[in-house]
């Protein structure tokens, strides 16, 4: 069984929302032999990322950069992971206030470090909340458990 593993930020109704689309979109019922694994930011740690063959992050933007949680998990995980985990496909859904562009680069520039490979677009779910952000999330989450029961990446 793979294991795809989600790291998300979700402080707030409408990120938790965000968070259980993308859960529920990586259960979906045509697909088998995925296990998935839901964290936050503060309670997943390297040991997870090392049992698990794809990642989704998601944060929020905060003050332009990405969620202090979610940057918490990389200055754990980090240096632990680092030769070990590199190829590990990953997807990343940002909640932005403003554009997201800093979340972006803050988050790519870790992965890039760690060599992780970026499998799907990013979600940027920007500006005020919208219900159509959950479907752009279950989808992601959707596509990430497919690809790695199929063995796309």
């Amino acid at each position: 069984m793979k294991r795809l593993l989600i790291v998300a930020h979700a402080p707030s109704p409408n990120t938790l929302a965000l968070r259980d689309a993308v859960r529920e979109g990586a259960l979906h019922t045509d697909i088998d032999g995925v296990d998935v694994v839901v964290k936050s930011p503060l309670e997943a740690g390297p040991d997870d990322v090392l049992a698990a063959q794809a990642i989704i992050l998601g944060t929020t933007e905060n003050l332009g950069y990405m969620s202090g949680a979610l940057k918490d998990f990389f200055d754990r995980s980090y240096y632990p992971c680092l030769e070990e985990t590199q190829g590990l496909p990953y997807a990343l859904y940002i909640r932005a206030g403003l554009d997201g562009t800093g979340t972006r680069r803050g988050v790519e520039t870790i992965v890039t470090g760690l060599k992780w490979k970026a499998v799907q677009d990013v979600v940027l779910c920007k500006g005020d909340y919208q219900a159509s952000f959950a479907d752009d999330c279950r989808d992601l989450g959707m596509a990430m458990s497919a690809g790695l029961e199929a063995g796309v990446f």
